[in-house]
């Protein structure tokens, strides 16, 4: 197991720290012996109490004479190990494990061995360091080159040079397929190649009775490098001429030269594959591939060379495009799940790391919704969702599957986490790699854009998490400007990288700081902004941790990366201005979390046109008092825009998001207990507390978000493992807070529980009123602050007096019940805006007369009752007959529209301006339930149940 592939191992896990390695002394008994003898591995020096446990499990692979490596396949996963590989305890502070290599590995070519001793679940870099050794007495050693890849001058001559520890071989070297050069009855063997025009793939085959070793390397020439300016509008990446022309183009700023290698060319690139450089444009290297097949798959990288790089780079990096729409790993495609991107592209034999896909005359996706129309700002009710841990399958189709969840519950629009292809699988996806292509875990492009489409058609807007405040070690914009002294083929930016950082510029940094100032990262990120927007309808972007995009500050200055950055403000805004060029709607959302006079700069941002940016507004810790029931460090004033000095509803507040701990699991771990009668930490008594968590925070005006499942009061801890238990953090096995999630809320079925659906309920309602009803759209003002008893005034004097324009909100946060002072604007008639029906109201003669609210309830007043109680169909009774029916129906009065969705709730027919009794076929359609909407000429909407025969 190379350290590169830990590596990836650790990344899968996200960016946390890493518990300090126990090294370990592996020895083996007998030293010296062939793949069928019987060895006994013995392991000393590793104290398991520190990984907390008693246990220790081999982790092993072995190489085989072609050079090629293979995992143990009793190995089990990284992060539970097979219990056939669990080592012996010897008592004495060693652990053994006895085998014979043919047997275990079930292979007969092994020539060397490797293994790592780690706990069985291997998190927190619960290992020890590598252990690898030679098998047999029969090794050949290649002694030159010393690299795989080798850069030489056009006409120059290469030597090859090897030696074996077992006597007289025969040595057999081939180049691009052909026999060159053979040398028999030698221990150690020499022959240089000379004149040296094209790329040579060279095999050298070394043979001593019925073994033989084999070794790859290659040679890059230096080609004839052909200037050619290129048409002004080529964009970096793939540009499609035709269905037989694809135009590639590569921004390579201090590089020589460019290879394109791939499927096209048996990944073996001749001259005629050199790219050009384009003399007008600094550093542009584009090259035609011309008489590609249509429709047909091929795939491809750069190789990209400097001959004389900076201390500590390689001369050759071989790298996916930069601006790729779809990649191809050898390091996650292997895990993803056929159901969820069936007739995935094969990975090509014999090539590493990721490869770029090119598809010409590629079919396009039929979008049913083409002319969507987004949800005013001040009306959002956005659903954060980490597809991973929604459903079982963990893929988009489980999205699509759950429509009528979102619809029921009223929201307007999902928050997905990052979907871009991220480093591993089953992660956050914060580790983002390649910012244009899709991660294949969840589902293919098309089902991604099914699902788009799907909550168009329910007006529903879909916004992405964008990650362009660092990349790891796969992104080729890293790769291809690295400093790699150990020549692992990993590493961090060097001195000359256009695009990032050699060191963080602010004091939050993972992985590889992107530079913000840099025309190639602001070009770049244009790109990612209007390749989402163009090719997949996203309605907006979440920005992650834009406190990154500053380059006045170190990495350990947090006071300066706190502080107003105007570097900051700048390019953020630009990026804005970029995004609503494409899209004059388009919502733009920043996770800043920073000071408010930075903030505000976006906040009130081309207000005028009825923009500004969203900003993230965390008030976790202020709610959870609430719902915990303590009266300290509660107050909620700054979940409201006006607090933060913006001028406008900008501020997306939140009691909860992907980030934060769980309200719930605090709630029963922490929650007041000093009236046994409403003990906080018993389930029930904390679900039923966060109905009025919503109230108080859905009714004051301006966009808000909640995380997924708190509708149904999730209390499984941020921290919970894959297994169910939980890690928190500071502990000896590390936190489990990125791990897989555990899904209670369907294999329980917790929307039929009655008090876990109190909450959908009660927040369903909530997000219709403040979307459907204008006076949540108007002023408000909140009394909070070291009480359990929050009260929120929101009000709109320039609606109707007759209309709804007051609404006061009420709440007892505290373990008993509180008499609560409501201090109504005026006497009358105030109505329970809960009540559906509308019918529910009290008389107020003194606005201060005191109302009892239970424990951990809330009360909702207008001064009207909701326009959404009196929604009747036209003061008609609407008919549709005849129901069931086989190929057509009629409606008994004259509609707007009618909307007809099947089970899954997508759209599968619509008509338009529908007049009494007019025939309505659904001939095409298949037979099953099918729900009919129907829309009057004021809006209003009703939906019915048609059976098709």
């Amino acid at each position: 197991m190379k350290k590169n592939l830990l590596l990836i191992i650790s990344l899968l896990l996200g960016a946390i720290s890493l518990a300090q390695q126990q090294t370990g002394n592996f020895t083996i008994t007998p030293p010296s012996f062939e793949q069928d003898d019987e060895i006994t591995i013995t392991l000393s020096g590793v104290v398991p109490g520190v990984w907390s446990t008693s246990d220790v499990y081999l982790w092993a692979w072995y190489t085989n004479a072609n050079g090629q490596q293979f995992d143990s396949p009793t190995n089990g996963s990284w992060t539970s190990s097979s219990e056939s590989q669990k080592m012996t305890n010897n008592g004495d502070g060693t652990f053994s494990f006895t085998m014979t290599p043919t047997d275990f590995y079930g292979a007969t070519d092994i020539v060397e061995i490797g293994m790592l001793a780690k706990a069985k679940d291997g998190t927190g870099d619960k290992k020890t360091q590598d252990f690898v050794t030679d098998v047999g007495t029969f090794q050949l050693t290649l002694n030159a080159p010393q690299e795989d890849l080798n850069v030489i001058q056009n006409g120059d001559n290469f030597s090859i040079s090897a030696s074996n520890s077992a006597g007289n071989a025969t040595y057999v070297l081939s180049a691009n397929g052909s026999v060159i050069n053979t040398q028999t009855g030698i221990n150690t063997y020499s022959y240089t190649d000379t004149n040296i025009t094209e790329n040579k793939e060279y095999i050298l085959e070394v043979t001593q009775g019925s073994i033989t070793f084999t070794r790859e390397f290659s040679v890059i020439a230096e080609p004839t490098i052909n200037s050619v300016a290129m048409p002004a509008d080529y964009e970096d990446g793939i540009n499609y001429i035709s269905d037989t022309e694809a135009i590639l183009v590569l921004n390579a700023p201090e590089k020589d030269f460019v290879y394109v290698a791939g499927s096209f060319n048996n990944w073996n690139p001749d001259g005629t594959y050199a790219m050009n450089i384009d003399p007008t444009r600094d550093n542009k290297f584009w090259i035609s591939l011309d008489g590609l097949t249509p429709g047909q798959i091929e795939t491809y990288q750069y190789w990209v060379v400097d001959q004389t790089p900076v201390n500590g780079s390689p001369k050759v990096v071989k790298t996916a495009d930069p601006f790729s729409t779809l990649v191809l790993s050898p390091f996650d495609d292997p895990g993803i799940p056929t159901n969820s991107y069936p007739n995935l592209p094969q990975y090509p034999d014999g090539q590493e790391r990721e490869v770029s896909v090119l598809q010409t005359a590629k079919p396009e996706y039929n979008w049913q919704v083409t002319d969507f129309e987004k949800p005013k700002k001040e009306d959002l009710v956005v659903y954060e969702v980490l597809v991973r841990d929604f459903d079982g399958d963990r893929n988009y189709q489980d999205l699509i599957d759950k429509i009528n969840y979102f619809k029921d519950l009223n929201i307007n629009a999902i928050h997905l986490m990052p979907v871009m292809e991220f480093e591993g699988n089953e992660s956050w996806g914060y580790n983002t790699a390649f910012h244009m292509a899709l991660d294949k875990f969840y589902g293919t492009e098309n089902k991604l854009k099914e699902f788009i489409d799907l909550c168009h058609q329910n007006d529903i807007a879909v916004i992405l998490d964008l990650v362009l405040n660092h990349a790891y070690g796969r992104n080729p914009m890293v790769r291809m400007w690295m400093n790699d002294p150990d020549g692992d083929g990993w590493g961090g930016p060097s001195i000359e990288n256009p695009y990032f950082n050699t060191s963080p510029r602010h004091s939050y940094n993972v992985g590889n700081d992107f530079n913000h100032q840099s025309d190639f990262t602001q070009y770049y990120t244009e790109r990612v902004i209007k390749h989402w927007i163009q090719e997949f309808k996203i309605d907006g972007f979440r920005w992650d941790l834009t406190k990154g995009f500053t380059q006045n500050c170190s990495g350990s200055n947090e006071s300066c990366t706190n502080s107003y950055q105007q570097d900051r403000v700048d390019v953020l805004k630009s990026y804005a201005d970029y995004s609503w060029s494409l899209d004059d709607s388009h919502y733009v959302i920043f996770e800043h979390l920073g000071q408010d006079n930075e903030e505000q700069q976006w906040a009130n941002y081309r207000l005028n046109e009825n923009k500004g940016i969203m900003l993230w507004g965390k008030m976790t810790d202020q709610y959870n008092q609430l719902t915990m029931g303590f009266n300290s460090n509660n107050d909620i004033t700054r979940m409201g825009h006006e607090s933060r000095g913006f001028n406008a509803p900008r501020l997306m507040g939140y009691a909860e998001s992907h980030d934060e701990e769980r309200l719930m699991y605090k709630n029963l771990e922490f929650g007041n207990t000093s009236n046994a009668s409403h003990n906080v930490q018993n389930l029930n008594t904390a679900l039923s507390r966060m109905s009025a968590l919503g109230a108080v925070t859905m009714t004051i005006p301006g966009p808000k978000m909640i995380w997924h499942f708190g509708d149904l009061g999730m209390e499984n801890s941020i921290f919970t493992c894959n297994d169910g238990s939980v890690n928190l953090p500071g502990g000896t096995d590390g936190d489990c807070k990125l791990d897989t999630k555990p899904q209670p809320q369907w294999t329980n079925n917790w929307l039929n529980d009655p008090i876990r659906s109190q909450i959908y309920n009660d927040w369903a309602r909530l997000h219709e009123l403040k979307i459907d009803e204008d006076v949540f759209e108007g002023d408000y003002a909140i009394n909070s602050g070291n009480t359990l008893t929050p009260r929120i005034y929101v009000f709109d004097n320039n609606l109707p007096a007759s209309s709804l324009k007051n609404v006061v909100v009420l709440a007892n946060f505290d373990v008993t019940a509180r008499n609560i002072t409501p201090d109504f604007p005026y006497t009358g008639e105030w109505y329970d805006l809960m009540d559906e029906t509308g019918s529910t109201s009290i008389n107020v003669n003194n606005t201060s007369a005191a109302i009892n609210i239970p424990a951990g309830e809330f009360r909702i007043y207008g001064n009207a009752p909701s326009t959404l109680s009196n929604n009747q169909f036209n003061q008609e009774k609407i008919a549709l007959y005849p129901n069931p029916t086989s190929n057509a129906f009629k409606l008994s009065v004259n509609v707007k529209t009618v909307k007809i969705y099947n089970t899954l709730g997508k759209e599968v027919k619509s008509f338009k301006a529908v007049n009494a009794h007019q025939i309505l076929n659904i001939s095409e359609l298949k037979t099953g339930l099918f729900f009919v909407q129907i829309t009057d000429e004021s809006d209003v909407k009703e939906t019915l149940k048609l059976i098709k025969r």
